[in-house]
């Protein structure tokens, strides 16, 4: 990795100098665009203590839900538990620092944070256990409350498509969570399916613009579904 090419070639590369106690903002929603590989390399490197953020954790035994599995993870903030056995019995025991929030507001936080905004009102949680501690201020006879923004040591994210310079592509709804994180982590990582040479990249179909990214790799990927439905 030099100068515009934002390539690395290994996992390891990929996520150099995450340490233990860190933020690590997470893509994806339940195991949909999940930057699979990264959380595997995390895994891998045994950090603790991690703070991620993420609309969920996983489910079991996939996804972030692994992490749960080594108890890497001190606190998560999340808009829901979801279908994760591991994550409602940390959560309820106490072993396991959960922050909930909704899951707009949670998006709205990513993306203040990657703007630079410290802080905004939102009316969603305003009269409900969210709002306790909080700011509260009144816009136009409606109450408000102040949310802090995030931003994260690490962002990992799961594109589609990117090219040398780091500018990503994201396939439909796997695009969910992916371009908040990418912009609110001090650095960023991506991997995707495919890397193009620059110029290939139809400039109008660009999600994340390569300036948010630092690091790009290449993977392959198991892309589990979660609650698979078919005809009797």
């Amino acid at each position: 990795m030099s100068g515009l090419d934002k390539r690395v070639y290994s996992y390891e590369e990929a996520l150099d100098g995450l340490t233990d106690n860190m933020t690590v903002l997470a893509g994806g929603f339940g195991i949909c665009g999940i930057p699979e590989n990264l959380i595997a390399e995390i895994r891998r490197r045994g950090v603790k203590g991690l703070t991620v953020v993420s609309n969920n954790c996983g489910i079991d035994g996939f996804g972030l839900g692994v992490l749960l599995e080594d108890r890497q993870i001190r606190k998560m903030i999340a808009s829901y538990v979801g279908e994760n056995a591991l994550f409602e019995q940390q959560l309820l025991s106490g072993e396991l620092e959960v922050e909930l929030t909704p899951q707009g507001t949670l998006a709205e936080k990513m993306r203040a944070g990657g703007a630079g905004i410290p802080a905004f009102f939102t009316a969603t949680g305003y009269g409900t256990p969210i709002a306790e501690g909080k700011e509260v201020r009144e816009f136009n006879g409606r109450k408000y409350i102040l949310e802090p923004s995030i931003t994260g040591d690490f962002a990992i994210v799961k594109g589609w498509k990117a090219d040398h310079f780091g500018n990503v592509i994201y396939r439909h709804t796997a695009q969910n969570f992916n371009p908040l994180a990418a912009t609110a982590g001090r650095i960023t990582v991506v991997e995707v399916e495919e890397i193009v040479e620059p110029g290939e990249l139809d400039p109008a179909h660009i999600h994340t613009p390569g300036i948010y990214v630092d690091r790009v790799i290449c993977g392959t990927f198991e892309k589990r579904i979660e609650k698979r439905t078919v005809r009797s």
